[in-house]
């Protein structure tokens, strides 16, 4: 099981790799536009998520909203501490 560090780490990883199978390292070429939709449409899956498909279905949307938060925070050069300090 990953935790929000962990995962961060990954995707990061994967990034100074730059590989060109990672899905991730794709994602950043796309940009910061294409990954803000990305972003949008995961939200409004976590909605409908929660309001009709259940816990199972809510919890696996939710991991993917998180997923591409991350990837935008390594787009604009954000740290994990960055986010941290506006909690």
């Amino acid at each position: 099981m990953k935790s929000f560090e962990s995962l961060f780490a990954e995707l990061q990883a994967k990034v100074a790799a730059q590989d060109p199978e990672s899905g991730t390292v794709r994602e950043l070429h796309k940009g910061k536009h294409y990954i803000g939709k990305k972003i949008v449409e995961e939200a409004s899956e976590v909605w409908m998520a929660a309001e009709y498909e259940g816990r199972e279905r809510l919890a696996e949307e939710i991991s993917q909203l998180i997923y591409h938060l991350q990837v935008m925070m390594i787009a604009n050069d954000l740290t994990l501490e960055d986010v941290y300090k506006k909690l």
